[in-house]
């Protein structure tokens, strides 16, 4: 691959989970009923971000209010490649149904994986609402998705590779985007 070119670095990412933060508090009407479940692996760190956000705005603990959904068993490649090892779900006390629950995740791009979070939420319960936040949105859809709340959208070539890179799992915050190599497929592209 090329060299990657950076479009958010460490503030940009900080102000982006800020904003998104402020927009969730709006459109939900307060802190009340919200729920955040953070895709693994990097959805699940963003998650938890937020919800740090969400806390020092509010003053509320969202600490019991964030948890982890995995979609791994929902996936509808899974005949294509193989499973991946990925963080359990983790449901806050109190369960999702009659909730407002926020899908969190670091790439939206097909849409294939927010259709399997659905899948999997679904199978934990009726939440009252559902929305998406998401800290890039590339374009490229193909089901009918969008995000409620989104840090940077970022119009990309199919052929590109935008990467999240959170302190977390990486060392480091930011979103780099890269021409993919020839020989990549669609599957390797987030």
């Amino acid at each position: 691959m090329t060299s990657a070119r950076t479009v958010l670095g460490p503030d940009e990412i900080g102000r982006s989970l800020t904003r998104i933060a402020h927009e969730i508090l709006e459109a939900n009407h307060g802190p009340d009923d919200l729920v955040l479940l953070g895709i693994p692996t990097r959805g699940a760190h963003l998650a938890q971000r937020l919800a740090d956000r969400l806390a020092a705005i509010t003053g509320d603990d969202f600490g019991a209010r964030v948890g982890t959904l995995d979609v791994t068993m929902h996936r509808d490649d899974l005949r294509g490649r193989p499973t991946r090892a990925s963080a359990p779900t983790r449901i806050p006390a109190g369960g999702v149904d009659d909730r407002v629950v926020v899908l969190v995740d670091d790439v939206l791009y097909s849409g294939r994986t927010i259709r399997a979070a659905f899948d999997a939420l679904a199978d934990l319960g009726r939440a009252r609402i559902v929305r998406l936040a998401v800290l890039v949105d590339r374009g490229h859809r193909e089901l009918p998705i969008r995000a409620d709340f989104v840090g940077k959208n970022l119009p990309s070539a199919r052929s590109e590779h935008v990467s999240v890179l959170l302190a977390e799992a990486d060392g480091q915050d930011a979103v780099t985007i890269e021409d993919a190599a020839p020989e990549a497929t669609q599957e390797d592209r987030a």
